[in-house]
């Protein structure tokens, strides 16, 4: 099992700490660094700045919003990322959720996101192979465009860069069934948003059939501490955040997972308190199991044990979002 570590995206402003835990994960022998995006500081971006102030580590987005971009300009990203940074670059793709992509975005969430996501990656693709003019004629991504108030004067093209590798990795993060189903057939790799190893079961008719070298790479916060409740606060306020706030009550694709996972009267409760203004109490409504779960916080030697978990399932990649280089550190003691 490789280690990654996971950024995020910026808060109110840059995070000075990011470049510096980057050098240290690439020193430590840490195969990957990864950023986000969600309404605020984008996700390719930084990870440019990592890679000019880096030389091995592979670096991906985890994940960059398909309707921030059309799927041609999320792969001019790629393929110019790739080439800055000597061929380290892996796509990580995210949908997001109805409230992000109209709120936000501008745009109406697809009522097939199967297939929306499809074409998406399809068009990446033979942007990425450059074999001939891009062309789909698709639902949501038709090129040339063919809506009612096009010109008709639409050519398809082939980018003008070569791209670096056809095979450049995608990954998609994918939390339905069905959806991460897909991702298994169209994708090199899944980034599951919330991955416990002893409830492995959830995902399991999802993943029946893996493609040789296809990439599981869940993210996990971790923290050596010693006390180990206060060392879940900082994943019970993201799951407050996620279950409560990112996404309509009606439509939230976090909180359906976390019930999916047996929590499904908790996620209901911090839901419905988050909504209601009560966001303090959300947090300390998320359970300790769940959120113990999913990170790995505590001593060096509760940790040691906790990672045995992980090591012994289907994960390939487990991406650490940590707030100090110790914790770094002791990571990749452990993990060997």
């Amino acid at each position: 099992m490789r280690l990654g570590l996971a950024l995020g995206y910026w808060g109110r402003g840059p995070a000075p700490a990011h470049l510096d835990l980057a050098r240290e994960a690439e020193r430590l022998g840490y195969d990957s660094v990864w950023t986000a995006e969600a309404w605020g500081s984008d996700a390719f971006t930084p990870l440019a700045w990592i890679a000019a102030h880096t030389s091995r580590i592979r670096l991906g987005t985890a994940v960059a919003q398909m309707a921030a971009r059309t799927p041609t300009a999320t792969a001019m990203h790629a393929l110019t990322l790739d080439h800055l940074s000597d061929g380290r670059m892996m796509l990580g793709l995210g949908l997001s959720g109805p409230q992000v992509v109209e709120g936000w975005y501008g745009r109406p969430f697809p009522a097939s996101p199967l297939t929306a996501t499809r074409e998406y990656v399809d068009v990446i693709r033979q942007v990425l192979r450059r074999e001939a003019p891009v062309e789909l004629d698709g639902r949501f991504h038709p090129l040339p465009y063919r809506g009612a108030d096009a010109t008709g004067t639409g050519k398809a093209l082939k980018p003008i860069t070569h791209p670096l590798r056809s095979s450049l990795p995608v990954l998609l993060g994918a939390e339905g069934p069905r959806n991460i189903a897909q991702t298994t057939r169209i994708a090199d790799g899944w980034l599951p948003l919330y991955w416990s190893p002893m409830r492995s079961d959830v995902y399991a008719a999802s993943l029946a059939t893996l493609p040789t070298g296809f990439m599981i790479a869940p993210m996990a916060r971790a923290q050596v501490c010693d006390d180990v409740a206060e060392g879940l606060l900082p994943v019970k306020a993201m799951l407050g955040f996620y279950i409560g706030g990112m996404g309509h009550a009606a439509r939230n694709f976090h909180a359906d997972l976390m019930a999916r996972m047996g929590f499904e009267a908790e996620a209901r409760r911090v839901q419905e308190l988050f909504l209601a203004g009560r966001k303090e109490e959300a947090v300390l409504a998320v359970p300790d199991a769940f959120a113990d779960e999913i990170s790995l916080v505590g001593p060096r030697e509760r940790i040691a044990e906790r990672l045995e978990l992980w090591r012994k399932g289907p994960v390939t990649d487990l991406l650490i979002t940590a707030p100090d280089p110790h914790t770094l550190r002791v990571l990749a003691d452990l993990n060997g």
